[in-house]
């Protein structure tokens, strides 16, 4: 979702940076770490930063500054191109679609509660970071998000969907490596400063599977039947 469909990701580097700067790191967050963090549950992210840039409080700590700098950011969420419009035309055309994010509910809640225009699409199958369905530490890289989806999808129906029918949209690593780790398809979108980063590693990383896009403009539903 964060950095998909949404604008948050830099929403995100941005309260980063107001805490690097408030505890006078003498550096801002670059991306060869913000690529480690994407799609990472808030504690696995906010431990990660804590070691590579010494912060002198816990990852608990961190995670709770940052809740309460990016409640004041999440109300500005708004849809990056071609999200809404392919959204829509999912739901429009029967195309069952589930909505996985390593964001807990509260979150989930302040960035999306003005864009119910869009995440309506969703209707029940949305699992978010602190669901029940995913146990504790299996979050991305590790498949379980997206087998709750995919269960939630498959809720009442007869012909249950497969894992290798299913497309899964990301923009992280840790969220490419859960998706073929789930054996689906992938679409990755990656931020342009990640690719710059792995200078050529991204073929490696998203595998025979998958391709890599620009922008969620680019992808063609009716390339894939739908």
């Amino acid at each position: 979702m964060d950095g998909l469909l949404l604008d948050t990701e830099s929403k995100y580097t941005k309260v980063t940076n107001e805490i690097l700067s408030d505890f006078n790191v003498g550096r801002e967050l670059t991306w060869d770490i913000k690529i480690k963090l994407q799609g990472r549950p808030g504690a696995e992210a906010s431990a990660i930063i804590v070691e590579e840039y010494g912060l002198p409080i816990t990852p608990e700590e961190l995670r709770d500054i940052g809740f309460e700098k990016q409640a004041k950011e999440w109300p500005e969420s708004k849809f990056l191109p071609g999200a809404l419009e392919l959204l829509h035309y999912l739901y429009e055309n029967g195309v069952p679609i589930a909505l996985g994010t390593s964001s807990n509910k509260l979150n989930f809640d302040r960035k999306t509660g003005h864009l119910k225009h869009g995440f309506n699409v969703f209707e029940k199958h949305i699992v978010t970071g602190d669901d029940a369905r995913i146990p504790p530490g299996r979050g991305k890289p590790h498949p379980d998000i997206w087998a709750a989806c995919l269960g939630s999808l498959n809720e009442g129906r007869e012909d249950k969907i497969k894992p290798e029918e299913c497309i899964v949209f990301e923009d992280g690593i840790p969220g490419v490596q859960a998706a073929r780790s789930f054996n689906s398809h992938v679409v990755w979108i990656p931020d342009i400063n990640a690719i710059k980063v792995l200078d050529g590693q991204e073929h490696e990383i998203i595998g025979s599977n998958g391709k890599i896009l620009q922008s969620l403009e680019e992808f063609d539903p009716k390339e894939h039947g739908f």
